[in-house]
C-alpha cells in the first residue's frame, strides 16, 4: 500500500495533538509513516503506533535543537528519498510551513498550505482550503511531483487505529546550510495553564468592546470555565490590552476550533480571516448590526459585561 510521510510535532517525546490529527488524515491516503526528529524522538513510537503509524523513522541528532529549520528539512528529505511517499503532511505552524516549502522546492513538488480537510482522489490527494480571507472555500490538488501539504490544527478528529509503529533509525546527512543559523538561547514561555491557541478545541476572544486590559479577566474567566484558550482581536492587541501572541486574525494567528466565542468583536474582515473556519461560532455584541452576526451560528445581542459573567456562572453551575 502507498505510504504517506507525517512530520511529527513533539516536545521531548510528548506528541502534540495536531500530529495525531495528521495521522487520521494520512490514513485516508495510505499507510502513515511518521518522521520524528530531535530529543525524545524514539519515545514517540508508542503514541504514534496507537494512532496508525506503521513505521516511525527517528533521528535524535543535536543539530535539530541547535540550529533552525534546515536540519529538519534535511531529515525530512532523507525520509522522502527512503520512502518514496504519495504525500507529505506537516502541521500548519510557522515552522511547519517553512519546512514544507523548503522540501517542496528541493523535490520539485507542489505545495498546499493551511488545508482544512483532505481526501483521496484519482489523481492524488484533494485538499480543502479557505481562500481570500476565508470568503471562499477551494478544493485543490498538486499537479507536479509529490504533494507536500500543511494542515491546520483541529481539521480532523483524533482517531485511535493501532498499527505496528516500528521504530527505524533515519540516517541523515546534514547539508552545508544546516548550521547557518544557530540557536543561542531559549526562554520558556510562562504557562497560563490554558490550551495552545491554535490547537484549542474552544477559543474565547475579546475585542474592542472589552474596553480595557482591566476587563479581560471576564474573558479569561469564561475561557477557564470551558477549558478554552483566550484570543484577542487586533484592536484589543494594538491597544495593549492583551499580548500579541493571542491575536486572532489575518495578521495574527489562524484558528479553527470546534467552538469560537467572540465577545465585543465587530467582525472586521481582518479578524474573520483568522477564525472563519471554526466549526461553531457564537458572538456577543450589543450592536445588532455588527458584521460578526452575518457569520455566526448563534448571536447574542447584549452588553458583554452582563452576558459574559452570567454565561460563566451558568457554565460553572452546570459543571458542579
Amino acid at each position: 500500500m502507498a505510504e504517506v510521510l507525517v512530520l511529527v510535532d513533539h516536545v521531548d517525546g510528548a506528541v502534540r495533538k495536531p500530529t495525531l490529527e495528521l495521522l487520521t488524515l494520512a490514513r485516508r491516503l495510505g499507510e502513515p509513516v511518521a518522521v520524528a526528529l530531535g530529543a525524545g524522538a524514539q519515545g514517540t513510537a508508542g503514541v504514534l503506533g496507537e494512532h496508525g503509524a506503521v513505521r516511525v523513522l527517528a533521528a535524535e541528532a543535536a543539530e535539530f535543537a541547535d540550529y533552525l529549520v534546515v536540519p529538519k528539512v534535511d531529515a525530512l528529505q532523507a525520509a522522502f528519498e527512503a520512502v518514496s511517499p504519495v504525500a507529505v503532511l506537516v502541521v500548519s505552524s510557522a515552522e511547519g510551513k517553512e519546512i514544507a516549502a523548503r522540501l517542496a522546492l528541493r523535490t520539485g513538488s507542489g505545495l498546499i498550505t493551511d488545508a482544512t480537510d483532505l481526501e483521496a482522489g484519482e489523481q492524488g490527494p484533494i485538499a480543502t482550503q479557505a481562500a481570500f480571507a476565508a470568503s471562499y472555500t477551494t478544493r485543490s490538488r498538486v499537479s507536479r511531483g509529490v504533494p507536500v501539504i500543511t494542515v491546520k490544527p483541529n481539521s480532523a478528529p483524533v482517531e485511535p487505529a493501532p498499527a505496528a509503529g516500528a521504530v527505524e533509525a533515519l540516517p541523515v546527512s546534514f547539508s552545508e546550510g544546516a548550521t547557518g543559523t544557530k540557536v543561542t538561547a531559549r526562554t520558556a514561555r510562562e504557562s497560563t495553564g490554558r490550551p495552545e491557541l491554535t490547537e484549542a478545541a474552544i477559543v474565547v476572544s475579546g475585542g474592542r468592546g472589552v474596553n480595557g486590559a482591566e476587563n479581560f479577566p471576564l474573558i479569561e474567566a469564561l475561557a477557564d470555565s470551558l477549558g478554552a484558550a483566550v484570543g484577542a482581536s487586533r484592536a484589543a492587541v494594538d491597544a495593549g490590552w492583551y499580548p500579541h501572541t493571542s491575536q486572532v486574525g489575518q495578521t495574527g494567528k489562524s484558528v479553527s476550533p470546534q467552538l469560537y466565542i467572540a465577545s465585543g468583536i465587530s467582525g472586521a474582515i481582518q479578524h474573520r480571516a483568522g477564525m472563519q473556519t471554526s466549526k461553531t461560532i457564537v458572538a456577543i455584541n450589543k450592536d445588532a448590526e455588527a458584521p460578526i452576526f452575518d457569520l455566526v451560528d448563534y448571536g447574542i445581542v447584549g452588553d458583554l459585561f452582563t452576558v459574559v459573567p452570567q454565561l460563566t456562572e451558568e457554565i460553572n453551575t452546570r459543571k458542579n
